[in-house]
């Protein structure tokens, strides 16, 4: 078996432990610590599986991975300052960072195969939501985006966008999105558990 494809699935592993605990946390800055290292194994895996099943399926995934990595980086370092200065900085270089992968997105998937570039091409689509998604206020936009990231993510790991090389299928990169899925699932399971504080404000005495 292709060492590489054995690397991809361990880092897979790791990545799979951080995004569980990632979509379970409420406080922004914790969020992006843990989000921002989830990122940096996730880019690992697709470079790893590259390796192991052809790189040219897998350019558009890494430069999704390494732009998620420092978006990720970039709000835990807003979130943690908290302050007008570093959010208004943080949202013009989000700006500029979303333009870049555009222009860069673009080029990637007319360099992916024709019949794959349709998969791609809406993957960076729900690349840019989630991004601009991070930076909405409350808990749900981001989970709102992350689901429809991972339904186009996963499907980049299977026989539809792998179209050479003898793996297939990158069971842990399916893995790591039914990880995503399922760590929101619980996320609102418990949220709506949770017993909902009164709304009317009783004038003290």
């Amino acid at each position: 078996m292709n060492n590489w494809y054995i690397v991809a699935q361990l880092l897979g592993v790791i990545t799979i432990i951080l995004e569980i605990i990632t979509y379970q946390m409420k406080e922004k800055t914790k969020f992006f610590m843990v989000s921002s290292m989830s990122s940096f194994f996730w880019l690992l895996m697709f470079i790893a599986i590259g390796l192991a099943t052809g790189m040219d399926t897998q350019l558009s995934l890494i430069l999704a991975a390494v732009y998620s990595t420092l978006r990720n980086a970039l709000f835990y370092w807003m979130f943690k300052k908290d302050t007008p200065e570093t959010k208004e900085k943080g949202l013009r270089i989000l700006l500029f960072m979303i333009a870049l992968s555009l222009v860069a997105g673009v080029f990637t998937v007319l360099g992916a195969p024709p019949q794959v570039r349709w998969l791609h091409a809406s993957g960076v689509i729900a690349s840019v939501f989630f991004a601009i998604s991070q930076y909405l206020p409350g808990v749900h936009y981001v989970r709102g985006g992350v689901v429809m990231v991972a339904v186009l993510i996963g499907l980049t790991q299977t026989p539809i966008n792998i179209l050479e090389g003898d793996f297939r299928w990158n069971i842990m990169g399916i893995a790591i999105e039914l990880a995503k899925l399922t760590s929101v699932a619980v996320f609102y399971v418990r949220y709506f558990s949770e017993p909902k504080k009164s709304q009317i404000q009783l004038a003290k005495p």
